[in-house]
């Protein structure tokens, strides 16, 4: 742990140390920091600062915040935890499949421990790497993390730095990898004091959150600083094997040298050093193709990106639904789009945006994208959190799982939709402010006008029982139609593990083929054919030379070279060495099944 007590407070003539009831006042250094001379932390202390004789506040970098953001720090000493993941040398992303949970809601205990005991049911599925959603200190013992407050700390209900740690150590005990998601892009409303500590925030720009981060304003190099750190704390201290960066558009940055790059490099540098992979995915909303282009292509250098249009692609054609940023979707062709190349705005007029949309994604490889038919923004911003089991049949439930594990991107699940859980995922908050709490609630409700949703439908986030209905319900894995959706998930995935054709990330290796007329689409590799039909009438298509490798329905069958479908379903088919690859102009002769 550190030699000795230290801060960044520029701004301040006078800071304290605030140590076990003891004031020690600090001596001020260059640039701004101020230090305890002679004083060294030690594990378990109990300490704040002071500025300019004001409130004592929590340390900006501290470690754990076992009494919430308006508490004492408390020093953590990182090298005292005996890890026993020596062995472990990461993953790869290309040959990845994910798994977005939320650790308050994910088991019954509702922390890091609880993630454990559900390992066993992670490996079973087929699952390579785990993606906790933010689990840095926030107010109250309930909430998403994106309002977190303590960056370095650990959330207390979570289990604190050694329940997380652990958690990581039993991860890659099981050969599972750890990625977390990290927000950089602003803190939340309740217990943040950056501010009153230096220009953490700047007024030149704006955000949907207030004052942007100060990623390019004077001051900056210490705040990027601060960032960088933090991200580099969690994947050596945490073992991590990768980060998810939050909302990276939200990152208003004028550099000429940009934090993202900056980021990329030491990332990538301390990868170098660990001797494995460590992984930077961006969620953004942009579709520029830069985020995941190398330095040397004039690019910000990270690994991967999420790509929204995937989802909303594949969920407006199978429900048909045209609210909201729904409304640019909903077409056969853009779902051919999309999975061909993940994003559909490439350069193209959005309708929802009033605008000319994104950037072609040319040159780019099938791991540059992480795409999912669910995620927690995707469900948990519904008015109810319905989940994708509520809103579409079991027969097309299973059809996008396939498309899904078959697609030559990095397939992202969402807890508990291996098994079609029909609990919902709902926003929920736990402020202790009322005044606070109020505004979230009204704000949240005035969100959902733009999809037609009314007020009445929206749960209160304050509400326990807001919280409560989003806990996953693991009993019901003993029970049908759930038991029969996790055996198509694990059947997924296990072809996708076997397959080299399905994890394949040359993008030119792979060609779509829809036919509009019978909602009908093939996707098209060397050695495999994924056919699936979204429609309400069977109907059959001419493939090459094969078998059936995997089925949603047991009413697919091959018939000679004539594959039959019944409606809404998928198989995936598996191609003779002989059989010629056909070009992307191919055509697949579909044919509706007389009713």
């Amino acid at each position: 742990m550190n030699s000795e007590y230290t801060v960044w407070a520029p701004r301040a003539h006078r800071v304290e140390l605030v140590r076990n009831g003891q004031r020690i006042t600090m001596s001020g250094r260059p640039g701004g920091w101020w230090a305890a001379e002679g004083v060294s932390p030690i594990a378990g202390d109990r300490y704040g600062y002071s500025l300019n004789g004001g409130a004592v506040r929590a340390d900006p970098r501290s470690g754990y915040q076992p009494d919430g953001p308006e508490g004492l720090s408390e020093a953590v000493d990182h090298d005292a935890f005996g890890w026993t993941d020596g062995e472990w040398r990461g993953l790869n992303l290309a040959g990845a499949v994910l798994y977005e949970l939320h650790v308050g809601t994910f088991s019954p205990e509702g922390t890091c421990a609880g993630v454990s005991t559900k390992l066993d049911h992670l490996r079973r599925l087929g699952v390579t790497a785990v993606e906790m959603m933010p689990i840095t200190t926030f107010p109250g013992s309930r909430g998403w993390g994106y309002d977190g407050v303590g960056l370095f700390a650990p959330h207390r209900s979570y289990g604190g730095p050694n329940g997380m740690k652990r958690m990581v150590d039993a991860a890659h005990g099981a050969g599972i990898g750890v990625i977390l998601d990290v927000v950089y892009n602003h803190l939340g409303p309740a217990g943040n004091y950056l501010a009153e500590f230096g220009p953490y925030f700047s007024a030149r720009h704006r955000t949907n959150w207030g004052d942007a981060v100060n990623l390019d304003g004077p001051g900056s190099d210490e705040v990027r600083r601060f960032l960088v750190d933090n991200a580099l704390m969690w994947l050596r201290e945490y073992h991590l094997d990768g980060l998810r960066l939050d909302a990276v558009h939200a990152l208003v940055d004028d550099s000429a040298f940009t934090f993202l790059e900056q980021l990329a490099d030491e990332v990538h540098a301390a990868a170098s050093h660990e001797g494995r992979p460590l992984w930077l995915i961006a969620e953004s909303d942009r579709n520029d193709p830069r985020l995941v282009r190398s330095a040397r292509e004039g690019g910000y250098g990270l690994d991967s990106v999420w790509a929204d249009d995937w989802h909303h692609a594949w969920h407006a054609a199978f429900t048909g639904e045209a609210n909201g940023y729904y409304q640019d979707f909903g077409s056969l062709e853009q779902l051919t789009k999309a999975l061909r190349q993940a994003w559909v705005y490439d350069g193209e007029w959005s309708e929802h945006r009033q605008r000319t949309h994104g950037r072609p994604p040319d040159g780019l490889t099938g791991d540059r994208f992480v795409v999912s038919t669910q995620n927690h923004d995707q469900v948990g911003n519904r008015a109810t959190g319905e989940r994708s089991s509520a809103l579409m049949s079991l027969g097309r439930l299973k059809v996008a799982a396939g498309l899904l594990l078959t697609s030559p991107f990095v397939p992202l699940l969402f807890q508990g939709e291996e098994w079609g859980a029909a609990t919902p995922w709902q926003y929920f908050t736990d402020f202790d402010d009322a005044e606070l709490a109020q505004a979230v609630t009204e704000g949240r409700r005035s969100e959902f006008s733009t999809f037609g949703w009314s007020v009445e439908q929206v749960p209160d986030p304050q509400d326990p029982a807001t919280f409560e209905r989003s806990r996953l319900d693991w009993s019901e894995l003993t029970k049908d139609p759930h038991r029969e959706i996790l055996d198509w998930y694990r059947q997924l995935i296990g072809l996708r593990h076997r397959l080299p054709d399905l994890t394949d990330r040359r993008l030119e290796r792979i060609s779509v083929h829809p036919e509009p007329a019978v909602g009908g689409v093939v996707v098209e590799r060397p050695a495999t054919l994924v056919v699936g039909l979204i429609g309400p009438d069977p109907a059959t298509v001419v493939v090459d030379a094969g078998s059936i490798l995997a089925a949603s329905d047991p009413g697919v069958r091959l018939d000679g070279r004539r594959l039959r479908l019944p409606p809404d379903s998928l198989a995936v088919f598996g191609r003779k060495a002989t059989a010629a690859h056909h070009s992307k102009s191919a055509t697949y002769q579909w044919a509706r099944v007389p009713g």
